[in-house]
């Protein structure tokens, strides 16, 4: 998760919890504390840990949500779980919040070894599962108003589906553009695209599969 390419900074929203995000903080301290450590011995760290394709591992798959390339990335990625985690754990509760996210992310690195299986790349990051995160506020939280800054234009406050909706157009448009070699190649579109997918569609199926509490978001 980075800014857009220069376009905005989602920096915050408008929707309040009604639980405290034991889960949420716990990931991101996880994820900070992992970090750290990998810059003992970063490359070897990466190696050992991170998601190479070619050496396809469902244990990679795992430990590599929680490494991150620098401080950029590791920053963008716990600003948006920041943003956006702590209500889908209220409603999703602790337990499922967590299993959720980590199922998710796990989708999120199959996605991308199917676009390029044969690559010997480590695949790093927690944004395959805080894709998944967007994608459940997004069905959950559709009309939630979300805080944006840009280079020319003072804050203001967008409905999530304007926000994540154009958010999630970057992503296919950076994903396809991939396949050629193109600009940010280097990053894991299909693992943020993945994610979201199965985000929303998951939490669109919880959703129906009984009752639930109206959107929060206004």
């Amino acid at each position: 998760m980075r800014r857009m390419k220069g376009q905005f900074l989602i920096y915050g929203d408008v929707n309040p919890s009604k639980t405290r995000p034991y889960v949420n903080y716990g990931l991101i301290a996880a994820n900070v504390a992992v970090f750290i450590w990998s810059l003992a011995n970063f490359d070897n760290t990466i190696f050992a840990w991170g998601f190479i394709p070619v050496q396809f591992s469902f244990l990679t798959m795992l430990t590599s949500m929680f490494l991150h390339g620098g401080i950029d990335h590791i920053f963008g990625n716990m600003l948006f779980l920041y943003i956006f985690g702590d209500n889908v754990e209220d409603r999703m509760g602790h337990a499922k919040y967590l299993a959720f996210y980590l199922l998710a992310g796990m989708f999120a690195a199959f996605i991308q070894y199917a676009t390029d299986p044969l690559s010997a790349v480590p695949t790093i990051g927690a944004s395959g599962a805080i894709s998944a995160v967007l994608g459940a506020y997004l069905a959950m939280f559709p009309h939630a108003r979300v805080k944006v800054a840009g280079y020319f234009y003072e804050p203001m406050t967008y409905r999530a589906d304007v926000v994540i909706g154009l958010w999630f157009v970057f992503q296919l448009f950076w994903g396809v553009s991939s396949f050629a070699g193109g600009m940010g190649s280097n990053i894991a579109f299909w693992a943020h695209i993945g994610g979201f997918v199965f985000g929303y569609i998951i939490t669109k199926l919880w959703k129906k599969s009984g009752p639930s509490p109206e959107d929060d978001g206004n």
